[in-house]
């Protein structure tokens, strides 16, 4: 996903942009100018405060397991080179996830280099038993070319499991979702899982549960992309499925439309002090929801982002009025 920068490109690059971003589970991170925090109104402090606290739970139905609720995507903010300058702050942004106790990581064998970068400084860190990794099934049909993905993914990340594999935007998903309970059965994946970025694609997803019955879906949500409630959620609730939730910042778009606009004083009942914390704890306050996973790769924004999986959630009066407080 975008990070939550301005947005200083023009209309048409904006469509543009998005035309381009299919496959993005996630918000990545756009430049602007280093003296506005694009949480906050210009003026605003910007001191950066640590994360303290403990991380919101929430169990996977199918297992009882507990996740902590803010993730980490790695569409675009990982999808780096090589080089010590690119790869430096998301150690940094790994480290302050793994320290804040964060655990799910999202990424795809189809964000470029994502895979071998999120790979490399997971073991360099010696982080991969700490975290819930989850990836994909990325693109490809029939079994054996999702077998070699698989294969690929293992190397790339430098592991022998995957926590979750999710067949990736309903792409061959009878295949593909077989071959993934198949290495379940295996003992190299532990949870399955479908996955879609847009609206019009509940529906499909909606099929695909209750045919199917995945450990989870992934699906995009924010407090202007509500179609969720209508579709995935009950049914998620119905069947025993853990929702991953993606867009939660709608590519960085939530932020240019509160821009100029202050925190609400009402965020201080929540223990938000930013935007970003606000946009997440309206995700979490659904409770089908069992984690977000915003991207980044700013160690400031990372820290943000963890400080709205501590303390209370929004409840309906709070959601209206962010809705209302986005327009």
């Amino acid at each position: 996903m975008v990070s939550r920068r301005d947005f200083l490109a023009t209309t048409t690059l904006t469509a543009t942009g998005l035309a381009l971003a299919p496959l993005a589970a996630c918000s990545q991170d756009t430049p602007r100018p280093l003296s506005v925090d694009p949480k906050k109104p210009a003026g605003a402090l910007t001191a950066e405060q640590p994360f303290r606290g403990t991380l919101l739970k929430r169990a996977i139905p199918s297992s009882g397991e507990q996740l902590p609720v803010i993730g980490m995507g790695t569409s675009g903010s990982f999808e780096v080179g090589a080089g010590a300058d690119a790869r430096e702050p998301l150690r940094e942004v790994l480290k302050r996830f793994v320290d804040a106790g964060a655990s799910v990581i999202d990424t795809a064998p189809t964000y470029s280099s994502a895979e071998d970068v999120l790979g490399d400084l997971l073991a360099q860190a010696q982080a991969r038993p700490k975290l819930f990794l989850a990836t994909k099934l990325s693109g490809v049909s029939g079994r054996e070319e999702g077998l070699a993905q698989f294969g690929e993914s293992l190397r790339r990340l430098k592991t022998d499991k995957i926590d979750l594999l999710q067949v990736h935007n309903l792409r061959d998903t009878a295949t593909q979702l077989a071959l993934a309970r198949e290495l379940k059965q295996q003992g190299k994946v532990r949870y399955v899982g479908l996955t879609h970025y847009r609206d019009d694609a509940q529906a499909e997803l909606v099929a695909e549960m209750r045919a199917r019955k995945p450990d989870f879906v992934q699906i995009n949500y924010s407090p202007v992309s509500r179609g969720a409630e209508r579709t995935i959620f009950p049914l998620a609730r119905e069947l025993g499925i853990a929702v991953m939730v993606n867009r939660a910042f709608e590519d960085g778009r939530l932020f240019a439309q509160v821009r100029d606009k202050p925190v609400p004083d009402w965020a201080a009942e929540v223990g938000a002090d930013s935007w970003a914390q606000l946009f997440l704890k309206f995700v979490l306050s659904e409770p089908a929801v069992t984690v977000v996973i915003p991207a980044t790769s700013k160690p400031k924004n990372q820290t943000d982002n963890l400080k709205a999986g501590v303390g209370a959630l929004l409840d309906a009066k709070q959601r209206t009025a962010l809705i209302a407080a986005i327009g």
